[in-house]
């Protein structure tokens, strides 16, 4: 069996016909193999043709014996425990028996009295409680990410397959995985948009409509080669471009040289300076000319055409999203939130208490906390959700709020349709220009909103939100770079970066955070 995995001339088309990907080749070896992609490229369906839980349409796959995948859905029968996610209910049932005196001889073969130890040690360096009769239902989202990764490791697989693993989990739990794959010795393909995470690996592959391309080193690495990659195609579009306009300009000099030379000969003939059987001559003569040139100018042209169109459609890949934005008109010195004393749960749970501050102006603010210390609580008694248990919260400005769904839009009406809603008394003309700013041009202004992917949507609603006449004084945003690719990252990161009010926000990423100006923090305990 190999330690790489193998791709050889891999293609996937999926139920209804459509191509996900065509006769890929690709060598993931040992290390750390960053998989990067636009959303819908099919970075999880490889994994999952990896795993063999999928067959491919054509080509092949070699893998190592034993391959350990950790995929984005999970579902678990009522009452399973650690136990269960690791195994171990019979061996643990069988090793009880044992202490109890009540096991055969050959039933005490085989027992591994090593096996529960080690599943407690594999929790344990993933930051977890070593209780292995703990509910799976009992755990928070990212406990449950770590507890399934520490089972994957105590599978001792030869290859690991992650897709996004670090969803979820919060400062801790990000810590955690980043120590877990310092001490991986074995290969690994990771799919995440976690720029952090990205940053440990050792090669980035990145998925595209052209296929796979592997870059070596992190994602730093991999950023300046694209940066590289753009400066020579926006350079090989411009040289195409001005070669097109050289071409056009020959042959329309060419064009007008021959008409001088057609006007003289028939002003020659109409003299009758010319014998008619020379005449004649030079009549087919510029006739045959004509037609090579003709088609020489057709040639050039055409071959000027499709070299700027290949330059195009490579600049356009690369060209980084830039917006400019109205501005928010929010004061240094306006108060824009205030909350004194603030008590917070639900079902009886207090998760947080005596929370007070008090912000002013364009702040730019994270509520931080391991998971499950109530930031989108917190968030959602600001935004007058949830009431507090006690205490008082004050929003005294124009906000908007983002969830991960970007709930504000009606998955029934059309982007225009919820721009208007959204924004009320403003032109046809102000619509299209604003959806226009963040790349929603002609057709796609009037696509429903309910088809929109991810990143689709949460540009969508910024488009909605930070395009108006006057956008919102402040921004309140929930953990919005989840489930989103990079390149939707990157235009949120621009669209908030043009943006000049206030923004509070719930995010584990530290380099979003970073990239949005972010220079404050709640923490909550």
């Amino acid at each position: 069996m190999p330690n790489s995995v193998i791709l050889s001339d891999l293609s996937y088309r999926t139920d209804d016909g459509h191509f996900l990907f065509q006769d890929i080749n690709c060598r993931f070896g040992s290390g750390l193999n960053g998989l990067i992609g636009r959303n819908g490229i099919g970075k999880s369906t490889l994994l999952a043709l990896i795993a063999g839980h999928l067959a491919p349409t054509t080509g092949h796959i070699a893998v190592p014996a034993r391959i350990g995948l950790l995929d984005q859905s999970f579902s678990c029968a009522d009452g399973d425990c650690l136990s269960d996610l690791f195994g171990l209910r019979d061996m643990l049932a069988l090793t009880a028996r044992a202490e109890a005196g009540t096991l055969s001889a050959d039933e005490l073969l085989k027992c591994d009295w090593s096996a529960a130890p080690r599943a407690c040690a594999a929790l344990e360096r993933l930051g977890l409680e070593p209780l292995l009769d703990t509910p799976l239902s009992s755990l928070s989202g990212g406990q449950l990410s770590r507890a399934r990764l520490a089972a994957l490791n105590f599978a001792e697989p030869d290859f690991l397959l992650l897709d996004e693993p670090s969803n979820n989990l919060d400062r801790q739990g990000r810590a955690a995985l980043c120590r877990f794959l310092e001490n991986w010795q074995k290969g690994a393909i990771i799919v995440s948009h976690d720029r952090e995470l990205l940053d440990r690996m050792d090669n980035i592959v990145e998925m595209s409509g052209h296929g796979v391309a592997r870059y070596g080193g992190n994602f730093a690495d991999y950023e300046a080669a694209k940066e590289t990659e753009r400066a020579v195609a926006e350079r090989t579009f411009t040289d195409a471009l001005k070669q097109k306009r050289k071409t056009v300009d020959a042959t329309r000099r060419r064009a007008e040289s021959k008409a001088r030379r057609d006007a003289n000969g028939r002003r020659m003939a109409a003299r009758g300076d010319q014998p008619r059987i020379v005449a004649g001559g030079l009549k087919r003569k510029a006739e045959a000319t004509s037609g090579r040139m003709t088609m020489l100018n057709a040639r050039q042209e055409a071959a000027a055409a499709d070299a700027l169109k290949t330059a195009k459609a490579r600049f356009d890949v690369v060209d980084p999203f830039t917006v400019t934005l109205p501005p928010s008109g929010l004061a240094a010195d306006r108060q824009v939130i205030r909350v004194e004393a603030l008590c917070g749960g639900y079902g009886g749970k207090v998760l947080f208490s005596g929370l007070s501050f008090e912000f002013t102006g364009p702040f730019r603010t994270a509520i931080a906390g391991r998971n499950g210390s109530g930031k989108s609580t917190l968030l959602a008694i600001l935004t007058g959700r949830l009431a507090p248990l006690a205490g008082q919260a004050q929003i005294f400005v124009p906000y908007v709020f983002l969830d991960q769904q970007v709930s504000i839009l009606d998955d029934g009406a059309s982007l225009a349709e919820n721009y208007r809603r959204l924004n009320g008394g403003e032109s046809e003309n102000e619509c299209r220009a604003a959806l226009a700013r963040f790349r929603f041009r002609a057709e796609a202004a009037l696509r429903p909103a309910g088809e929109l992917s991810g990143g689709e949507r949460m540009r969508a609603g910024l488009a909605c939100v930070l395009g108006s006449k006057v956008p919102p004084s402040l921004l309140i945003l929930d953990e919005p770079t989840n489930h989103l690719d990079l390149d939707s990252i990157a235009i949120l990161e621009a669209g908030l970066n043009a943006y000049d009010g206030a923004i509070l926000l719930v995010s584990h990423d530290r380099h979003f955070c970073q990239a949005t100006g972010i220079n404050g923090e709640v923490y909550l305990t």
